[in-house]
């Protein structure tokens, strides 16, 4: 199996917004939509979308046993682990185990991220 497919279309038009997740624990000021996923391998591409003041300290960091890209689309994030502001054009291709987060935002961002579960790291326990 592969990841699903759609035609074009569009997912930040209004009337695609009862499409949005909203995460828990952000106060209602993150959401996700997955674009495409394999329900086989657990892949995906989704988008994240921070809104104005989201701020994700109380989740803490973030850490995949995966690898994972990420593309900010528009706006701007702050990147704990980093301390760095991610701006409009930022990409990164993270190695499975590297910590991210937490995040936050004063202007709100949109984040393109792919996943790569399929290629989880086998932890020896």
């Amino acid at each position: 199996m592969s990841k699903s497919t759609a035609t074009y279309w569009n997912p930040l038009i209004p009337d695609r917004q009862d499409q949005w997740q909203t995460i828990e624990n952000t106060g209602g000021l993150v959401e996700q939509l997955t674009l495409a996923s394999d329900e086989k391998n657990g892949d995906y591409t989704r988008l994240t979308r921070f809104k104005p003041g989201a701020d994700t300290c109380k989740l803490g960091t973030s850490c995949h046993d995966y690898p994972e890209e990420i593309f900010i689309v528009s706006g701007r994030l702050y990147d704990a682990a980093f301390d760095l502001w991610l701006e409009t054009g930022h990409y990164a291709s993270r190695p499975p185990g590297e910590r991210h987060g937490p995040f936050k935002t004063d202007e709100g961002c949109l984040v393109l991220e792919i996943s790569y579960p399929s290629q989880a790291l086998l932890v020896e326990g």
